[in-house]
């Protein structure tokens, strides 16, 4: 699945050619970039996430947003401003008598991540700002059953390619994110990872950061994109919601009170269980079946087949595209795709009450946009049992390139400046 503005695919091969990077500099200047990011305390972050949401503002309304003091206030912003994190706007004038209202905004340049999407057939690697602005992107096509040591030095040699090639300056990078496909291990263990046996049991995280020398995580592909949604979005972003999320399967990521929710294990959000058990696909034994509309990659081209489609498409892409042109038998595919799914987010806004679902992800095609946005909005708003209690925002992700790897270059800065992760999420040290 490629779109026009997608960088090349380049081929496993010539990664290989190319040989391992020196990371001695990257390195050297990594834990410079992790002093940078202690910020030492909650208040800290409390106000960098304030500024964060706003874009730009003042310090009398950092001080009402996070309830601190002006002059707490003030002297956590010298410190940062000291530290290069954020920057000063030009002085207003008060709208009434009183001191110039001076704003204040993160510098993007100021600290970046790198974020990696592992897909059993691609990896895709993305250099971001604290903005989420891909500044460099790669994308490698793998070879079948390749092995986990290769996969890590593939991983490891995009990375230092995409900061290299960048020209940033390496003290401002603060680590690597990696979105996988679970089920995971609260440790970055890929336990049970869909179409490859190869790496089953693999200790990605703690492997990665060995090998680059700098902080790693490792999250599911639904959770890092949902983070990376919070983190891209603001304030249109700032409330609790529920990501779903199209790649290997259907995944979906929660965001509850400015907190990407990963349950006990890391592995909260397993969606296709919630279809199978609402569309009552259960087995001899009483257990949720696969189902397949929850892949709809590899679903589409199948049902449309099954209700009549006779023409030339075979990819997914191909028969999302007859669904753009309105072909009768990919479009009823794509419906009953949309059918399945929309019952499973029903089941997640009866439990959770939540006001926002939001759905994206790399094989979220545009032409599907329309039949499963409003197929879930219908359902989400009329089916559960406090339908009449509250309206359900159904929308498209606002991250509509590299969702996932973006998303998981948001979980290092998310681990780095939000209030409250700082406490509990742990990365993967050198």
């Amino acid at each position: 699945m490629t779109h026009p503005t997608d960088p090349p695919i380049r081929p496993l091969s010539e990664m290989r050619q190319r040989g391992p990077r020196d990371t001695r500099a990257l390195a050297g200047h990594r834990k410079a970039g992790a002093n940078q990011s202690d910020l030492g305390s909650f208040n800290e972050a409390a106000i960098i996430e304030a500024i964060r949401q706003a874009g730009t503002i003042s310090r009398t309304e950092i001080s009402a947003q996070t309830g601190l003091t002006q002059q707490s206030v003030s002297r956590i912003l010298r410190v940062l401003l000291e530290r290069g994190l954020l920057a000063e706007g030009a002085q207003e004038r008060a709208e009434r008598l009183g001191k110039p209202r001076t704003p204040v905004r993160l510098r993007p340049e100021a600290a970046h991540a790198a974020g990696v999407l592992v897909d059993p057939e691609l990896v895709s690697v993305v250099l971001s700002d604290l903005d989420g602005r891909a500044l460099e992107r790669r994308r490698i096509a793998l070879d079948d059953e390749i092995a986990p040591a290769a996969l890590v030095e593939l991983i490891a040699g995009c990375v230092e390619e995409v900061v290299a090639d960048s020209g940033i300056d390496v003290g401002t990078f603060l680590g690597v994110g990696v979105a996988a496909p679970g089920p995971i291990t609260p440790d970055g263990r890929l336990l049970d990872l869909p179409l490859s046996r190869a790496w089953r049991n693999v200790p990605l995280q703690a492997m990665l950061a060995e090998r680059l020398d700098c902080p790693v995580v490792l999250d599911k592909d639904g959770a890092a994109a949902a983070i990376g949604e919070r983190w891209v979005g603001r304030t249109e972003r700032a409330s609790d919601f529920v990501y779903l999320y199209f790649g290997t399967g259907l995944g979906s990521g929660l965001v509850i009170n400015g907190e990407s929710y990963r349950g006990t294990s890391a592995n909260a959000g397993e969606f296709g269980q919630l279809c199978a058990v609402r569309a009552g696909r259960i087995d001899a034994e009483g257990r949720p079946q696969l189902v397949r509309e929850c892949n709809p990659p590899v679903a589409l081209p199948e049902i449309a087949r099954e209700l009549g489609y006779d023409g030339p498409a075979r990819t997914y892409r191909e028969l999302c595209a007859e669904v753009g042109a309105g072909n009768p038998a990919a479009t009823a595919a794509a419906q009953q795709i949309a059918d399945v799914i929309a019952l499973g987010a029903v089941a997640l806004v009866d439990l959770l009450d939540l006001p926002l679902l939001v759905i994206g992800g790399p094989a979220f095609e545009p032409e599907l946009e329309e039949i499963v946005v409003s197929t879930i909005d219908r359902a989400v708003n009329s089916l559960p049992t406090a339908h009449q209690a509250r309206t359900v925002a159904v929308e498209r992700s606002l991250v509509k390139v590299e969702a996932g790897a973006i998303g998981a270059a948001s979980t290092i800065f998310h681990a780095s400046f939000a209030p409250s992760v700082r406490r509990t999420r742990k990365l993967a040290l050198p």
